[in-house]
């Protein structure tokens, strides 16, 4: 069990509106960002987070925060105070470096320090995944790159850009004069740092409303009852020890060879603790495929939580009874410098949380989850040229048009629109008008494909298919994925789903196939297609309803023969092929033969 904390008992009323105090003013620093932000990465897919911070290095809130970029949040809390330990009212840090605590150079973070009559007891965090960060390609994801001095990133290693509440111009026009898109930028970051402020406003009326010992005593009170929340959580897992093993696909000479990438699980149920070890994982790798010790953290961390109650508080009082072993030197662990980690939020990340959750399904059917898909196509990818209708001007955004399917649970279909698992779900599609109005692109398909999800009592989401192309000029697409060649897997008798494919066409005509790893140049006529993977499915497909199995068909999630074949339910067609009902004696007949195979 958790100490006992020291302090006089909490008022559990006052406990859980403090509570939602907090989580409400993280989310109106994240509809400061939403509302201002100039990029389409930040503003219209949503790929920034918000996190508020304790002094001792605690994260207290992180609504509706994209896991890999705050479950690590405590790092770079803890890396702020050691390069500043004379930080001041006023001040703000930007930190993108992997080796002090955040998760790849794309993610700028905007640290502010709170205080109360010179003390400090909060940090404000806003973190951005950046249009261009200055890299030595245009993208955000420099797989390819043998080192960081390759990778070619603007680095800053914790840097004050703000001192008394005024602003570092030499930083500002450093960022200017390098990366691709700077009035772009520019309008990020005045978002970016407006939202902290705007925390840290709210965070200083909180104190003069409720004083700052009922504040400290909520923090810590919050804290213990997190970790007695997740102590409990675990305690009614049953003791395991669980190994699994996913692959990293080759996709290209940077990185020519499939890797296996390994998970320990051990769960221990009279501790009410879990520990995830990643030790026993390759070395870095000469490419930009290696984590942080952020996201290999925020991975584990992501793959258990995501199996656990889903009202558990995702905070550092919950995260004490995780517990995540890392190597130092490993592409899955803790990263030598100069090793760059351009693409430590997806890919390995993905693979990790995706390995967790499956193998906690062990455990029984109402625990764990499937497979999500890991696969980043075109759907995905980071877009740059010269836009003919703005006199040329530079564009340079990753796209976020559509994602694959989420994992089925034991109670639950997968999500739609997906992404991957180091996303959960919580970034949004672009708008298809508003992507084409602000880049010379044409978007020519968006779809869900049917039959893609994994099979199951319950379904994996589905996999999605889109295509585009430059609509005058040149466009370059870059993008970097996992899954080409191993599919996600389902669990507890769940089927597992089709690999990705990426496509160049030209007038229509398939003449290229590309692997994980996509980096060309469109011209007039050419068009890329790419489509992603399904989520797995969780249990037996001959046990899901027959009306779910109705429905999916009706809704072009499956196909009448694959509800027959595989769901062993015979629905009743028109001329068409429209299903009209359940043939409930057929249903009966094709489950009981089924049975009888697998018993004979």
């Amino acid at each position: 069990m958790p100490e006992q904390s020291s302090l006089p008992e909490f008022d559990p009323v006052l406990l859980a509106v403090m509570a939602n105090r907090l989580d409400a003013i993280v989310r109106e620093m994240t509809s400061t960002v939403l509302l201002t932000a100039s990029s389409s990465v930040i503003g219209m897919a949503r790929d920034f987070s918000c996190t508020i911070l304790s002094a001792e290095d605690e994260i207290l809130s992180a609504a509706d925060g994209v896991p890999v970029h705050v479950f690590g949040g405590n790092l770079q809390s803890a890396r702020l105070k050691q390069v500043h330990p004379d930080m001041k009212e006023g001040d703000a840090f930007l930190n993108n470096d992997p080796y002090s605590g955040n998760s790849h150079a794309a993610d700028h973070t905007f640290l502010v320090p709170v205080f109360h009559e010179g003390r400090h007891v909060f940090t404000a965090a806003v973190k951005c995944h950046q249009a261009d960060c200055g890299n030595s390609l245009p993208t955000t994801y420099h797989a390819s790159a043998r080192d960081i001095y390759a990778e070619g990133a603007l680095i800053f290693p914790m840097v004050q850009i703000q001192k008394g509440y005024k602003t570092n111009d030499d930083i500002v026009r450093m960022c200017l004069s390098r990366i691709r898109t700077p009035e772009q930028w520019h309008g990020d970051f005045i978002s970016a740092i407006s939202a902290a402020r705007a925390g840290e406003r709210a965070l200083k009326q909180l104190i003069a409303k409720f004083g700052l010992d009922t504040v400290m005593a909520f923090k810590d009170a919050w804290m213990d009852y997190s970790e007695r929340r997740a102590d409990a959580a675990l305690k009614a897992l049953p003791q395991r020890t669980i190994t699994r093993t996913g692959q990293l696909d080759a996709m290209g000479d940077f990185q020519n060879e499939q890797l296996d990438i390994k998970v320990a699980i051990k769960v221990d149920p009279d501790a009410g603790a879990i520990t995830i070890d990643l030790r026993d994982n390759p070395d870095c790798l000469d490419n930009g495929l290696n984590l942080t010790e952020a996201t290999a953290s925020a991975a584990a961390i992501c793959g258990v939580v995501n199996c656990l109650e889903d009202d558990l508080p995702l905070n550092s009082g919950t995260f004490r009874r995780i517990r995540v072993l890392l190597r130092e030197g490993s592409c899955a662990g803790i990263p030598v410098f100069p090793h760059s980690c351009s693409v430590a939020t997806t890919v390995i990340t993905d693979i990790i949380i995706n390995l967790v959750q499956e193998g906690l399904s062990e455990l029984g059917e109402d625990f764990g989850l499937a497979e999500g898909n890991i696969s980043h196509p075109i759907s995905e990818s980071v877009i740059a040229g010269h836009d003919a209708r703005r006199n040329g001007a530079d564009y340079v955004n990753q796209v976020c048009l559509i994602g694959g399917g989420g994992p089925a649970s034991g109670v639950e279909d997968g999500l739609h629109n997906y992404i991957c698992p180091a996303g959960a779900g919580i970034c949004y599609r672009d708008s298809v008008e508003v992507a084409e109005q602000r880049f010379p692109m044409m978007i020519h398909q968006i779809a869900l494909v049917t039959a893609s999800g994994g099979a199951g009592r319950r379904r994996g989401g589905p996999a999605t298919r889109v295509e585009f192309g430059p609509r005058n000029g040149t466009m370059s697409v870059m993008s970097v994925s996992s899954g080409m060649i191993t599919a996600p897997r389902g669990a507890r008798g769940g089927h597992g789903t089709q690999v990705a494919t990426n496509i160049l066409l030209r007038d229509g005509v398939e003449v290229e196939t590309h692997g994980g790893y996509v980096e060309v140049r469109l011209r007039p006529g050419e068009t890329v297609l790419g489509t992603d993977s399904g989520g797995g499915g969780f249990g037996d497909p001959m046990t899901r309803e027959p009306e779910r199995v109705l429905y999916d068909v009706l809704e072009r999630y499956e196909t009448a023969a694959r509800a027959r074949d595989i769901y062993g339910v015979a629905l009743l067609l028109d001329e068409d092929g429209t299903p009209l009902g359940i043939d409930e004696t057929a249903t009966r007949a094709l489950r009981n033969r089924a049975a009888a195979l697998e018993t004979a």
